[in-house]
């Protein structure tokens, strides 16, 4: 059944030991925003089987850590503490990204380390949102502070820095996280970038900070250790549709294919709730960017090898399966019953429903 997904593939240099990618997944046990024994435990389990892991959202910036004991990669410790993590991977033959994520607008100061400010292209009120704020629990978002062309330059330069600090750590390749509402979304949908600097207003001024932080990531690690992840029809962290979603996306992947990275992990959280992605936008981010396409979105083993024989793409990540079978490929091919994943432990600290899986 499982014939092209359980197939060797060439990511840019890197030979992957099947199609097979483990989504990235919030988990919030970095405590003081640093990757620790336990997370490496974490990723070492799940590497022996999936042909590529994509690490949980990672902050390039102490303004981008919204959410409570998220990582960070942006100091000396904190490489110190994902090395623990790509060490246990490599250990296991497995490959690993890190998944570069600024929450911008999403999040909460009190999350923040002292000085840290919740930023955003624009001001806009988001009532129905709330953040996990340690012991104080659900706190309404933070109201974000627009930012300056100097804003701008400094965020970018830190996606940069801790692009290089990720290929220090030992990490294969970063992924930048483009989707799920967060910075790089924020400043390129209409719905959230209300500029009309040089940084807002026409879909080229609101795709520049996305293409200048792939364009200038990629000319520090190179291409081929930089994917990007978006989400078309997103609506995580009060974003809205995109009224130009069928030209917005395709225009974005043809930029990223002229910065040269490696893929494009395209996420549709129609399982989830949100809109499913159309095909329409699918196939056209293909056609423009030409390279790898990561499918990611409600998949089991026969409809992820559908998808790959019918080329719509040529990886399937998958994400709670994940979460609670540290085998989960192995399993699934064995017909073995699958662990049921425990909400309640998602984003808890500790051992609990993250390592102790049977």
């Amino acid at each position: 059944m499982t014939d092209l997904l359980t197939s060797p593939y060439r990511l840019g240099d890197l030979e992957l030991k099947n199609r097979v990618v483990m989504a990235p997944m919030t988990r919030s046990r970095a405590i003081g925003n640093v990757a620790n024994e336990l997370i490496a435990t974490f990723y070492g389990q799940r590497a022996a089987d999936a042909g590529l892991l994509l690490t949980e959202g990672t902050s390039p910036s102490p303004n981008g850590l919204g959410y409570p004991r998220i990582p960070g990669l942006f100091n000396a410790e904190q490489v110190r503490g994902w090395k623990l993590t790509t060490d246990a991977v490599h250990a296991r033959g497995g490959r690993i990204f890190v998944q570069l994520m600024h929450t911008g607008r999403v999040g909460h100061v009190g999350n923040l380390p002292p000085g840290g400010r919740v930023l955003a292209p624009s001001v806009q009120a988001l009532p129905d949102q709330k953040m996990w704020v340690d012991p104080d629990g659900n706190q309404p978002l933070t109201p974000a502070v627009e930012m300056t062309e100097a804003d701008i330059e400094t965020a970018i330069g830190e996606y940069v820095k801790s692009a290089e600090l990720a290929i220090e750590a030992g990490f294969d390749g970063v992924e930048l996280h483009g989707a799920n509402g967060y910075l790089l979304e924020q400043f390129f949908s209409s719905t959230s970038n209300l500029r009309t600097d040089g940084w807002g207003g026409t879909l080229e001024k609101r795709a520049r900070f996305v293409v200048e932080v792939a364009r200038r990531s990629a000319a520090a690690i190179g291409g081929k250790r930089l994917g990007i992840r978006l989400s078309p029809y997103g609506v995580n962290g009060g974003m809205k549709v995109d009224p130009d979603v069928e030209t917005a996306w395709p225009y974005l992947a043809g930029q990223m294919k002229e910065a040269g990275l490696v893929y494009i992990h395209v996420a549709d959280h129609s399982a989830m709730g949100a809109p499913p992605v159309s095909a329409s936008v699918k196939e056209n981010i293909r056609k423009s960017f030409g390279g790898t396409i990561i499918l990611a979105g409600g998949y089991d083993l026969a409809s992820a090898e559908s998808e790959l024989v019918a080329k719509k793409g040529d990886l399937v990540a998958f994400g709670r399966p994940y979460l609670a079978n540290a085998t989960f490929l192995a399993r699934a091919k064995a017909g073995e019953k699958l662990n049921a994943p425990d909400f309640a432990t998602f984003y808890s600290p500790g051992a609990k429903g993250y390592t102790d899986y049977p």
